[in-house]
């Protein structure tokens, strides 16, 4: 039995649908840390999203979520580079998102380590901030980080394990005054 059109057309809406829904949250905050500003974020995810329409599900194959971070980058780069900039998404901004689940005090606990996470983070050179934000923030593997940034896996490797001893050593650093008042 034959697929008819109406059947594939079907399955790719489907295909799109699905990608939407996996994928736009992750690649607005990775575009958004990239550009620093929302609404360029949401235009440069817009455009990904519009670009997989034209392509054949067979060429994405299994490596979708890969092919969205490679073309939504790639989009930011160009955008960063007409504009000659590039900045990291606010406090205000990464913290606006709605979040669910612990209680009010272990959340504010929370917020105060990832504020402090995340300024450490932003304090590292550009290409290990990168490559912690692909690992950490959209679950890339060594390998997607290669292809994607153009960088050896080893390289990959190298410049996460570098960048998370240097985020152990100074969240360690700032641990130890709070411990010290508590004992």
């Amino acid at each position: 039995m034959s697929r008819t059109p109406v059947d594939e057309s079907a399955q790719r809406t489907e295909w799109i649908r699905k990608a939407l829904e996996e994928h736009e949250a992750p690649l607005l905050r990775y575009v958004g840390s990239l550009t620093g500003d929302a609404e360029s974020a949401r235009d440069i995810v817009q455009d990904t999203f519009l670009r997989l329409c034209g392509q054949q599900r067979e060429e994405v194959g299994k490596h979708l979520a890969q092919w969205q971070f490679t073309v939504a980058r790639n989009r930011a780069v160009d955008r960063l580079s007409k504009e000659g900039r590039m900045a990291p998404l606010t406090e205000e901004e990464l913290e606006s998102r709605p979040a669910q689940g612990p209680s009010p005090s272990t959340a504010a606990e929370n917020r105060d380590s990832t504020r402090n996470l995340l300024a450490l983070v932003d304090r590292l050179p550009p290409n290990q901030r990168e490559v912690v934000r692909l690992k950490f923030q959209n679950q890339l593997s060594y390998q997607e980080i290669s292809e994607l940034t153009a960088l050896s896996v080893g390289n990959v490797g190298f410049l996460l394990h570098t960048a998370l001893k240097t985020l152990r050593q100074q969240m360690s650093s700032l641990d130890r005054p709070s411990r010290l008042a508590r004992g």
